[in-house]
């Protein structure tokens, strides 16, 4: 039997969908609104198959640059060698959902903004840097002495063949 390279080839399981999620897309999905700017994951629907995007961007997170009547742009970092390229696909909204990679910070965001706001009115200066947390501070551990045990090696005694 040939080998087979096709444009959908070894997605068996990659565009499957899982027990009773099979059949079209709920009108939600259809209904989210997508802004240039907005970080997305790619997760092709395979019961849509026009717009789908390749396999390999399948479970890659882009940036939305252009948003049509049923389709997005999304610009993806794709490792090709020695060097990154940003490739810029078009996808259809079926296949396409909003990424949670950018939650914490913008809630960082707004807290450090917050506290720069509070800080300037009562004329402080606040730092918002994230500062690792680094080593632990050291304790002392008292142990009953009976209970203490040394582990010190065996001394090595020659024995020559001749006495075995």
């Amino acid at each position: 039997m040939p080998h087979s390279f096709g444009y959908r080839a070894r997605t068996r399981d990659l565009f499957s969908k899982a027990y009773k999620t099979k059949g079209r897309p709920m009108l939600g999905r259809y209904l989210v609104n997508f802004h240039v700017g907005d970080y997305v994951d790619i997760k092709a629907d395979p019961s849509v198959q026009s717009g789908m995007p390749h396999k390999f961007y399948h479970g890659r997170t882009g940036i939305v640059f252009n948003v049509t009547k049923s389709a997005v742009g999304v610009e993806v970092t794709k490792v090709v060698g020695n060097r990154q390229l940003r490739k810029r696909i078009h996808v259809r909204v079926e296949h396409v959902r909003k990424s949670r990679c950018n939650e914490l910070f913008l809630k960082r965001v707004k807290e450090n903004d917050a506290l720069q706001a509070a800080a300037k009115k009562t004329g402080e200066t606040v730092c918002v840097r994230r500062i690792p947390p680094g080593p632990r501070p050291g304790k002392m551990i008292k142990a009953d002495q009976s209970a203490v045990k040394v582990l010190a090696p065996i001394k090595y005694v020659f024995v020559p063949e001749s006495e075995k």
